[in-house]
């Protein structure tokens, strides 16, 4: 597991050897939302809505190295924080 950031009390993070589809875990608080990165549209869980639309606009401006993040841990290589 890599911990890509933090921002606003939300966890974003990719789990080397992860199931298809590519996604990442968003977490705040108890709450987990995991995020398709090719459509940025939710695959499972939820969070508050406010938190919800700050991943979804982190995860728009950074989704090419989140494309990038998925391939490495998928080769369980160390992905770098964003």
């Amino acid at each position: 597991m890599s911990e890509l950031c933090r921002f606003h009390g939300i966890v974003i993070r990719i789990f080397n050897r992860e199931h298809n589809p590519p996604h990442f875990h968003a977490v705040y608080g108890d709450n987990e939302a995991l995020i398709e990165i090719e459509s940025l549209a939710l695959y499972t869980g939820k969070l508050p809505s406010p938190q919800m639309r700050q991943v979804l606009e982190w995860a728009e401006a950074r989704q090419a190295e989140l494309r990038l993040a998925w391939r490495r841990g998928q080769e369980q290589r160390p992905i770098a924080q964003l």
